[in-house]
């Protein structure tokens, strides 16, 4: 036995969608924050960006990639190999140890990340952020 068709109640015809006629819309997390709110739902058309927030567009040309400048305490800009020394007592994290205002790290390395300095202390691994260093 064969079942009749019969038409679909619904009055609608649906076509098929070329989808390369609408380019692809993605939300960026932490690449390309907004230049005019700071925000970071941002969407990518083929030839610029779009904040989602606040609707400002600008182009994708490649930004000017400045170099990282760390600077000490006092505003001095610190480079790797320096010499630095503490201008505070500082209480070292897990211990019961302090280290004590003026102790010197010599040849201190650059790093990205909360802290930006990598050096040694008496022997002992440290990172160090900038703002409790003076340049020596």
């Amino acid at each position: 036995m064969t079942v009749p068709q019969q038409p679909l109640p619904c009055s609608r015809t649906w076509e098929p969608v070329n989808l390369a006629e609408f380019p692809p819309l993605r939300i960026l997390a932490m690449s390309n924050p907004c230049p005019a709110c700071t925000l970071e739902d941002v969407l990518s058309h083929l030839d610029h960006w779009e904040c989602v927030t606040c609707g400002h567009e600008w182009s994708k040309e490649a930004a000017p990639v400045t170099a990282r400048v760390v600077k000490d305490a006092h505003g001095n800009p610190l480079a790797d190999g320096d010499t630095v020394a503490l201008i505070k007592d500082l209480k070292l994290r897990g211990s019961s140890q302090v280290l004590k205002q003026g102790t010197k790290a010599k040849n201190i390395r650059l790093v990205d990340g909360d802290h930006e300095i990598d050096c040694k202390i008496e022997g002992s691994p440290m990172a160090l952020k900038a703002c409790f260093v003076k340049k020596a």
